[in-house]
């Protein structure tokens, strides 16, 4: 940026870009402005910055000597999404997380030497940043703000209840009431930012400022998203006091999956079954009859979830009854507010003996905006004429929600579903329950390692697996799969399972009506 110069009787002010031979100023004002704080800038640090993104780190000049200054990076936001820490967005302050072809300007400090404030030096530095990000079209400034206020009032005022109170001027905070004057907004509470942050209680905001000229880059022609992101609930089955308490919980993991971005959430089979417990006087078939009264009520608030927070969700499994059949169902409940299910079709021994379960006897392919997909519920994938059909129809990510009580009964599902990742070359995805439900009966122990798999090719992991959780232990895995190597694995693998088919000598066909 070109220097800007002003001049009183006083002082001569220069905004301008920061040099390395500015580190003794600048490490001065740090340490002075963060006093009580551990760790500073080092020469590395700021040598890092100048080579990778010279015109993101800004400083003012009183009288020659650098008193203020403000770092940033370009990042690909969705890459990290509104649940980041410090640590995470600076890529352990080694700025491997700057990206010029980025869409946002991170903000990863501002600080003024306490000797010169009262002078609008950081209004300066805040202006100077809204230039940058119009001048190189970004779309956002985005930083996590420190509330070094709420210290005070943490006694008496939760993070949000002491944030409100600022924005309506009847708190002041340093930091946050200047960023709300300068035309910032809060879009998050974030915990943990800066562990060091006493003052804040590592609590930090997530604030947001708008380039209103932001011209939206036009994709090539014909271009579409690749790659797909996914995120996958390894669900802790724990006693809930009422189907409102289940739906928190189900709301946690949406609001937390849909913050990195995430396409699609998938949940596991019968994750509500610890809302039997207030069934278990009954017996098992009457107990998940009334367990079936709950399906209409999640699926629609599954929906809900789906268009507020911008991600498909498939709902894992959930029992229905209709007709008096008692069906096993799972739910894609897409971001534009429609929604459709899929029956489960073979229905193991254990559920057909203890619940009197049936097979549905439709097999489904989901258009989405990211993609074609398949659902088939835990048992279904270990019969792989089903994915297969699915594959025919050009499906390119399986969902598979499960439930497994043992860690052999786990491996039937996993290797099967490896298997057809690699037969059918499309990528699949599990999701299971852990934990235990002592008070519900059929349903006390489980086991899982939710992971997702491809298929076993050279642009591929060498495992075949792109992602794996911790084995029975809740948790959540978010995995990308690009969609593009799958066309490049169709007609240029190393073997082609799909096409190599001597469909000569045999055929797959769907025979239901």
């Amino acid at each position: 940026m070109e220097k800007t110069l002003q001049q009183t009787s006083e002082y001569t002010i220069i905004l301008r870009n920061l040099e390395l031979s500015d580190y003794a100023d600048f490490s001065e004002a740090a340490t002075l402005a963060y006093t009580g704080m551990s760790g500073t800038w080092q020469p590395r640090h700021l040598e890092k910055l100048l080579e990778i993104f010279p015109q993101g780190q800004l400083c003012i000049e009183v009288n020659g000597k650098v008193v203020a200054a403000a770092l940033s990076l370009i990042v690909d936001y969705a890459k990290y999404g509104d649940n980041h820490t410090y640590v995470q967005i600076t890529g352990n302050y080694e700025f491997t997380t700057h990206d010029p072809n980025g869409d946002v300007l991170y903000g990863i400090d501002v600080f003024i030497h306490p000797d010169f404030r009262g002078m609008r030096l950081g209004r300066r530095l805040y202006n100077a940043r809204k230039e940058l990000c119009e001048y190189l079209n970004l779309r956002a400034i985005v930083a996590g703000g420190r509330i070094p206020g709420y210290g005070e009032y943490a006694a008496e005022l939760t993070p949000k209840q002491y944030i409100e109170k600022v924005r309506h001027r009847e708190l002041y905070d340093p930091i946050l009431s200047f960023q709300f004057a300068n035309d910032f907004h809060v879009k998050k509470i974030l915990t943990k930012y800066l562990p060091s942050d006493h003052a804040s209680q590592a609590y930090a905001t997530l604030i947001e400022w708008n380039n209103i000229y932001y011209v939206e880059k036009k994709p090539a022609f014909n271009d579409k998203k690749s790659v797909v992101r996914l995120g996958i609930v390894q669900w802790q089955m724990r006693n809930v006091q009422s189907v409102d308490a289940l739906i928190s919980q189900i709301e946690f993991f949406v609001d937390a999956v849909s913050g990195y971005k995430s396409d699609f959430i998938l949940f596991p089979e019968l994750f509500n079954a610890p809302l039997m417990a207030e069934f278990n006087q009954s017996s098992e078939p009457e107990a998940i009859r009334r367990l079936a009264g709950y399906t209409d009520q999640l699926r629609n608030k599954f929906t809900e979830f789906a268009v507020y927070y911008n991600i498909n969700i498939i709902t894992g499994s959930m029992p229905y009854y209709e007709e008096g059949k008692l069906y096993n169902v799972a739910y894609l409940c897409r971001r534009d507010g429609t929604w459709e299910p899929q029956y489960k079709i073979h229905i193991t021994p254990n559920e057909a003996y203890h619940w009197g379960m049936v097979g549905g006897n439709e097999l489904k392919i989901f258009d989405t905006d990211r993609g074609r997909i398949g659902i088939l519920i835990c048992y279904d994938v270990e019969f792989p004429e089903l994915p297969r059909l699915l594959a025919d129809q050009g499906m390119e990510i399986l969902f598979v929600p499960f439930l497994t009580d043992t860690q052999n009964g786990y491996n039937r599902v996993r290797f099967c579903a490896q298997a057809r990742a690699i037969e059918n070359e499309c990528y699949v995805a599990i999701a299971g329950s852990v934990g235990n439900l002592p008070k519900v009966n059929n349903m006390d122990i489980q086991y899982a390692q939710s992971a997702v798999f491809s298929p076993s090719d050279f642009p591929f992991p060498t495992n075949a697996t792109v992602s794996e959780a911790t084995p029975n232990a809740e948790l959540t895995l978010i995995a990308d799969v690009n969609l593009d190597l799958l066309k490049e694995l169709h007609t240029s693998g190393s073997v082609k399972n799909l096409k190599d088919r001597r469909k000569d000598l045999y055929r797959l066909s769907w025979i239901a009506k």
